[in-house]
């Protein structure tokens, strides 16, 4: 009998699915630390949970058994992905069950932050009568800013829309002529910041957008602008945010997420009168949270026994057999999607991608939907995963196109990966090398030989002596060590891209200054898993 462990709150038709199969045996421990999740995940096969539970690297290493783990919801950041895949354990997601509460959700901030409700209602519950004091705003003819037009972003846009708000969105995912279809304007991050009333984030939390939105950013916006994040706590810089609002700049604020939760009783924004704030509420409702318990238990039941694979995060859907010659390629391709991604700086509209040698003999689908992962995820973030790349890169008018060939210049197995992004084109090779690991061998026009993994810093250059010299000088003083060095160019002494694989990622200070080099063309810092 396979043996399953829910460890966080389940809807009780959720559980029903799971206790209605006589092959399980379900167990529920909640509210368990990751101590001693650790000690009772040993002899079980799959684990469910939602977001209190933390699947740390030391859990997975003490999980004897473990297949699957199962989330109600869609952020996986408390599961640690990297330790899961390496010993093989399904994680999957339910990466739509909580799309409309959340949209909702976000709707209803933004008109309560439009017409100071929260502020009014405890003006009044104060036995005060301050009608003037609480002089909203209407929505019908501003502006709204939504970041990351993603399924909830598209559907916040959507209402928004029908209320006559005018829609501005930044989404490097989403083509100009899908936009277009959808009544959408697209601009920059920087035009969007200018152009605002309203300004709404829908994109995951990564080193990407972390703070994305501080003091510089703010100082950009209109005078009064009011600012929404029913998110990821951290894509604000709060204490930004904070004195963005006392001093008049920032006219509102409406959040539902935070750095730290639960929110420390000490914590300022609550104590602003501008300032509405709610527990994390955008995935809870009576519906979501059915939806996510019923949809995560038929899978959980559907990958024990037998029935598929679906929403895996970390695998595609394939046999075991073929997966174990896929894998390699699987982790290189969307490595090489991520870097793509990651140097492209305008919307994506096409996607090549071209197999050689050893790999061509198996289906590819499942290389090419990581190559897309690869590429979604930085924007896209958690909702994206080896069943739905494809859909949402349809959904956002990226054109996929795959293709095999007996030989590329020299090597035997390879992955061509050409990205389209308005007129520039990013082509990127890889390989497999004789520990069947990823290997970077082309950015072109350039080869080079490099790990595709971690902290990385590529650097467009003349090819002139002194730079390595100067760039090594000035890494090491501000104390990031080189692990490896790789140097491409097309003729001597012209054009070069030198690539480098560094122990932690170059801050941006250090960034500004790599870039102020000697012969230094430009320089992009990477990170990839």
């Amino acid at each position: 009998m396979l043996k399953v462990l829910i460890s966080d709150k389940l809807s009780e038709d959720g559980v029903a699915i799971l206790k209605g199969r006589k092959e399980l045996q379900v167990d529920i421990k909640t509210g368990l630390t990751p101590e001693q999740l650790a000690q009772e995940i040993k002899g079980y096969d799959a684990l469910v949970i939602r977001s209190a539970t933390k699947v740390t690297q030391a859990v997975l290493q003490a999980a004897d058994k473990l297949q699957v783990i199962g989330r109600a919801g869609v952020g996986v950041d408390n599961v640690d992905i990297q330790e899961a895949t390496k010993r093989g354990v399904i994680v999957m997601n339910v990466p739509a069950g909580n799309t409309i509460s959340t949209a909702e959700h976000t709707v209803a901030m933004i008109c309560a932050v439009a017409r100071r409700i929260a502020a009014a209602n405890a003006s009044i519950r104060q036995g005060l009568w301050e009608r003037p004091k609480f002089v909203g705003t209407e929505l019908f003819g501003k502006k709204l800013g939504v970041v990351g037009l993603g399924k909830i972003g598209l559907e916040v846009a959507r209402r928004m829309q029908a209320m006559g708000m005018e829609i501005i969105g930044f989404d490097p995912f989403l083509s100009a002529e899908r936009a277009e279809q959808l009544g959408f304007q697209l601009t920059s991050l920087d035009e969007l910041y200018k152009e605002s009333d309203f300004i709404t984030v829908h994109v995951p939390l990564n080193d990407e957008t972390r703070h994305m939105i501080g003091a510089k950013e703010i100082a950009t916006m209109k005078d009064g602008v009011r600012l929404i994040n029913c998110a990821r706590g951290g894509i604000y810089h709060e204490q930004d945010i904070h004195d963005a609002v006392v001093s008049g700049k920032v006219g509102g604020i409406a959040f539902d997420v935070y750095e730290q939760e639960p929110l420390p009783a000490d914590h300022p924004l609550p104590k602003l009168e501008n300032a509405l704030c709610t527990p994390h509420l955008g995935a809870s409702t009576v519906e979501a949270q059915e939806n996510v318990a019923v949809e995560v238990a038929k899978q959980v039941v559907d990958a024990l026994l037998g029935g598929g694979i679906r929403n895996a995060v970390n695998m595609p859907s394939v046999d075991a057999k073929t997966l174990q010659v896929l894998q390699p390629y699987i982790l290189l391709g969307e490595r090489l999607g991520s870097l793509a991604s990651q140097l492209s700086s305008k919307s994506i509209s096409e996607v090549n991608v071209t197999f050689v040698g050893e790999v061509t003999k198996h289906d590819t689908s499942a290389v090419t939907l990581s190559v897309l992962k690869g590429i979604l995820t930085p924007m896209v973030g958690d909702n994206v995963n080896y069943v739905n790349a494809s859909v949402i890169a349809s959904e956002r008018g990226i054109k996929v196109v795959e293709s095999k060939a007996n030989r590329l210049d020299e090597f035997a197995n390879l992955i061509a990966l050409e990205v389209t992004c308005g007129e520039k084109k990013i082509e990127l090779q890889g390989t497999l090398s004789a520990r069947r690991e990823p290997r970077l061998v082309k950015i072109a026009p350039y080869f080079v030989e490099a790990s595709p993994q971690g902290a990385m810093l590529l650097i467009k250059n003349q090819d002139k002596p002194g730079l390595i010299g100067n760039l090594g000088s000035l890494l090491g003083k501000a104390g990031i060590n080189i692990a490896s060095l790789s140097n491409g160019r097309d003729v001597p002494g012209g054009e070069a891209i030198t690539v480098l694989n560094i122990d932690q990622p170059v801050p941006d200070a250090v960034m500004e200054q790599v870039k102020q080099l000697e012969h230094v063309i430009d320089a992009k810092s990477i990170k990839l898993s």
